[in-house]
């Protein structure tokens, strides 16, 4: 049986002002499977109010709560209410919007760190799995073609054994106390309430510590954490470096901060195998370098046929012909087809394919929360190293 309708799509959070919450939205709507027809877009219900009206939904499936929205949308016929939910809040929002979701029976697009602790992200995992239902999450950069076709360059095994990981998200808009001007953005993600444990190291450390092991396949298995506060009077760090070792014997570096003056979002990876190197720049994502021990470097560039050739998910992943640049909006696209195939096979009876199912889980949700966790109680150890909590 196929689906021969788009999958609808509900959101919580993303309201007025919001970032992430526009880009999930343009980023759904990119491939035209998916149409947004409900929300509870802001712990505010006026203001929920006059994101549905900007965005031209039915007011009566504009809520108040996203509890107001789950009982709303179970009480329309299957086909008509949401297929799923799309989480866009701070972090302390995401754990209890996803289990009642979740146990509504409701698919989950989640926005990453999964949870704020932990304990959060096992009791997740474990109702994911009960539940039979589908749950992603939005690492977005595994959506990049180029980071595909360097996954899978590696799992081939074209770089040989892996000896070294260097990987980095350095950014410089918080190099001030810009969460005490009213912005926003940086008054959540610098409040322990909201945020969590960890400041830079779970906002975008995150993205470094789950790259890392997208690509390569393998598990940070110690490390040994450096974490600190330069802006007077925050609460939750803004520069962190991390030593890193893998179950592979490979060891790697990850830094991530937010008071690098100059900086924007210069996510990039090193992986330098026996044989060969690989190196990647969120922004520059259409080139890959590959680098050899006598020969002159190579530029792999997206969109070109060898690249299909090499892999079908880089290809699958890719819309336009090669020169003309994508970017961000096109690899939260990339994870929202897959996770939407996948979603379509579950409402059908059937079994989604391998690259549908090429997107961040519960259990890469999980590892986040992990790294998160080991990485706080490094800082605060006395010891050089401290095992990956399991």
């Amino acid at each position: 049986m196929k689906l021969n309708r788009k999958l609808k799509m509900g959101m919580v959070g993303g309201g007025p002002g919001a970032f992430i919450g526009e880009v999930h939205r343009k980023a759904s709507s990119l491939d035209h499977g998916i149409d947004l027809v409900a929300g509870a877009f802001d712990i505010n219900p006026k203001k929920s109010k006059q994101m549905g009206r900007e965005l031209l939904l039915e007011p009566r499936r504009v809520y108040g709560t996203y509890q107001q929205m789950i009982e709303g949308e179970r009480k329309l016929a299957p086909g008509r209410r949401i297929d799923f939910v799309a989480i866009t809040t701070p972090n302390n929002w995401h754990f209890p919007i996803a289990k009642a979701f979740l146990e509504a029976g409701f698919h989950v697009m989640c926005e990453k760190p999964m949870t704020i602790n932990v304990k959060e992200a096992k009791e997740l995992q474990k109702l994911v799995k009960k539940s039979r239902l589908v749950f992603g999450l939005m690492h977005n950069y595994t959506g990049y073609p180029m980071v595909k076709l360097a996954r899978d360059m590696v799992r081939k095994g074209e770089l040989g054994k892996i000896r070294k990981i260097v990987v980095q998200y350095p950014q410089g808009w918080l190099a001030t106390a810009l969460e005490k001007t009213g912005q926003m953005q940086a008054a959540w993600r610098t409040d322990p309430k909201q945020s969590g444990g960890a400041g830079s190291m779970g906002d975008i450390g995150t993205h470094a510590e789950n790259l890392s092991e997208y690509i390569t396949g393998l598990k940070i298995t110690q490390l040994c954490a450096d974490l600190t506060i330069f802006v007077k009077g925050r609460r939750l760090d803004d520069d962190g470096n991390v030593l890193l070792r893998f179950n592979n014997g490979a060891r790697g570096v990850l830094h991530a901060s937010q008071v690098s003056i100059g900086e924007e979002n210069n996510l990039a990876i090193w992986i330098y195998g026996e044989d060969k190197g690989l190196e990647w720049h969120q922004e520059h994502p259409n080139y890959l370098y590959v680098k050899f021990p006598n020969a002159p470097e190579q530029v792999w560039k997206r969109g070109n046929p060898y690249i299909a050739a090499k892999s079908a998910a880089a290809a699958r992943a890719t819309r336009l012909p090669s020169g003309h640049p994508e970017a961000f909006f096109e690899a939260f696209a990339n994870n929202y087809l897959n996770f939407a195939d996948t979603v379509r096979a579950k409402i059908t009876g059937k079994k989604p394919s391998p690259l549908a199912l090429d997107f961040p889980n519960v259990d890469d949700g999980l590892r986040g929360m992990l790294f998160i966790e080991t990485v706080l109680a490094s800082t605060k150890s006395k010891q050089k190293w401290t095992k990956f909590k399991k």
